[in-house]
């Protein structure tokens, strides 16, 4: 397999970590709390928090939303401001129900790798602090992206018929 100029076996990829004593112990101890449901469900909410306050705060100011939309291009901007504001929603509640979960965080790393691209163009700014911040934010973001395909592939995996 060839990733990012690399090659990397199959094996390598699937090859199963070693754990130590205190590796198992560690985890014994911090699993009943960390490994909860409601821990699970902790993480998916603050995965879509920026979702969920970006589509309701979009949905209460539809004119801003449009604006939003004509500062960035997409046209029609009315159009792209509900298709934005059903895929925020609808993804971030798709991800917290568990109702085709791995879909919904599909839906938002695509958007988020897009809108980020759009956005967050740091390599066209001057150097400086506005560059150095657009630039933290720009990959800020791609850990979002990251975080929503492991909850993709995780949701996948769990799914596998055993």
């Amino acid at each position: 397999m060839f990733v990012l100029g690399c090659v990397i076996s199959e094996q390598e990829i699937t090859t199963v970590p070693t754990y130590s004593s205190f590796d198992r112990k560690l985890a014994a101890i911090v699993r009943p709390v960390l490994g909860s449901s409601a821990m699970r469900f902790i993480a998916y909410l603050g995965l879509c928090a920026a979702y969920l306050q970006g589509g309701l705060v979009k949905l209460t100011d539809f004119p801003g939303a449009v604006s939003e939309m004509v500062h960035f291009g997409p046209s029609p901007a009315p159009l792209f401001a509900v298709l934005v504001i059903v895929l925020e929603l609808g993804a971030s509640v798709m991800i917290m129900t568990g109702w085709l979960r791995w879909l919904g965080a599909l839906g938002l790393a695509g958007f988020t790798l897009l809108a980020t691209g759009i956005a967050l163009r740091f390599w066209e700014l001057p150097a400086g602090q506005e560059r150095f911040m657009t630039a933290n934010a720009f990959f800020e973001h791609l850990g979002l992206v990251g975080g929503f395909l492991l909850v993709v592939w995780l949701d996948l995996k769990e799914q596998e018929p055993s």
